[in-house]
């Protein structure tokens, strides 16, 4: 085993001086180090602009999707019918009149029994929910509670439980788990027990006035309606006739969506110049400074809305748009963009359908600046990731190299140490002979 003896013989810190000629040593492996530092950041401020191009992409897309553009906003006329749009591009607008006749509820069987002891002599009993197959359950308790328990366990859709009433008898109470005439159900077999029965019931609409009206009528196993009106759903909770369910174009949930691309391509202009900025009063920069990559970006984006809009229409003919502030967005002194929501509502109310075809060809040409440039920056940050490793390839490999360096070194100042050692030995036995002389 091989170690320093740190200049018992010589006086000389030999740990030291080991430790300072690893550090010479050491110097590439420490260049290397500083490096990866320095790359590391360049990475992190390139996933950072990646995050503000990605949120850009998402919100172009949401404008660019023909669902945003049918996008509708139901209103009804009573607090108690809760209109929902359900989004999709299957919608509609326009306005339909309709009577809650019926809502729809769950079955509830009743049967008064014994406080205790058993109430029926079966078995077994059978329970056969809607038009399904019969289920069977076995018996072991037949006490009120038995037939609860039995029931609950089977796990069927029907509820049991045993109401204590304080007088001579309980009450054995089965419930459907669901409402609608569906699932509505029938129990044969509880000799002894007689059940009563208030019957499941479905909701029901009258749309348009009566049948001779030239109306119609539709029903709902449950109080919500999915098929009255494209697009919605309808809510109902109480009986009550001439309900008005509106539905139009959701105007403002577009401009929001305008909105957010404003704010997200605001967001990457914001992060570019951060990322990109130089301070010449102490002459620092910043992660991109330089990049000429990165500071494209906004001239990219801003070319945008500067440029004004042109595409290409379904039948191949060429729409130029012009200026975007037909949208409402515009270009303010900073650089930044704005978005002037009435405006908008004003040019879509003006003609829905070519701004319609407009903000969908915008979105799409916003889309793909923002898909172009997160191409780009995945590419940097895979080849600035490759380089890393690389660099701590080498590191690692310094890592072994120096530590034979030591093991050497130590070696050789034991080895130094050792020498000096004989000589004094026999330095001082010499001394020894020469005075024995004299």
């Amino acid at each position: 085993m091989t170690s320093s003896v740190d200049g018992l013989v010589s006086g000389l810190s030999t740990s030291s001086m080991i430790t300072s000629l690893l550090q010479v040593e050491a110097a590439p492996q420490t260049r290397l180090k500083a490096k990866v530092d320095t790359a590391s950041t360049v990475v992190s401020s390139y996933q950072s602009v990646n995050s503000k191009l990605v949120a850009l992409k998402n919100a172009a897309a949401d404008v660019g999707a023909l669902s945003t553009w049918r996008a509708i906003k139901p209103t009804s006329t009573s607090s108690s019918v809760t209109a929902t749009a359900i989004g999709g591009t299957n919608t509609s607008t326009g306005s339909l009149t309709f009577d809650v006749v019926s809502l729809a509820k769950g079955q509830s069987s009743t049967a008064r029994v014994a406080t205790s002891g058993d109430v029926t002599s079966a078995d077994s009993f059978t329970v056969q929910i809607g038009t399904g197959d019969p289920v069977t359950i076995s018996l072991t308790d037949k006490s009120a509670q038995g037939i609860s328990d039995a029931l609950n366990k089977a796990g069927i859709g029907v509820k049991a439980s045993v109401v204590t009433t304080g007088g001579a008898q309980n009450i054995l109470q089965m419930t459907s788990s669901k409402p609608g005439t569906a699932n509505g159900f029938t129990i044969t077999g509880l000799d002894d027990v007689a059940i009563a029965t208030s019957a499941a019931t479905d909701a029901k609409l009258q749309v348009g006035g009566t049948e001779e009206e030239g109306g119609y009528s539709v029903t709902s196993g449950t109080n919500t309606f999915t098929g009255l009106m494209a697009g919605v759903t309808v809510t109902v909770s109480k009986k009550e006739t001439g309900v008005t369910l509106n539905t139009e174009s959701d105007v403002s949930g577009m401009a929001a969506k305008f909105q957010a691309l404003v704010d997200a391509a605001n967001a990457t202009l914001t992060e570019v110049t951060a990322q990109t900025k130089y301070d010449p009063d102490t002459n620092t920069g910043s992660p991109l400074t330089g990049d000429f990559m990165v500071r494209q970006m906004s001239q990219s984006i801003l070319s945008k809305v500067s440029q004004g809009l042109s595409y290409k229409a379904e039948d191949g003919t060429n729409v130029a748009f012009g200026s975007l502030s037909k949208f409402g967005i515009q270009l303010d002194r900073s650089g930044q963009l704005t978005f002037d929501a009435e405006k908008f509502t004003a040019s879509y109310n003006a003609d829905p359908t070519a701004i319609k075809t407009a903000g969908i060809a915008l979105g799409d040409s916003f889309r793909a600046v923002a898909n172009t440039q997160i191409e780009n920056v995945t590419s940097a940050i895979t080849g600035r990731k490759n380089a890393i490793d690389s660099m701590n390839t080498q590191i690692s490999d310094w890592d072994v190299r120096l530590a034979a360096k030591k093991v050497a070194l130590q070696k050789q100042y034991t080895a130094l140490e050792t020498s000096l050692g004989t000589l004094k030995s026999q330095s001082t036995w010499l001394s020894g002979q020469i005075a024995s002389l004299g």
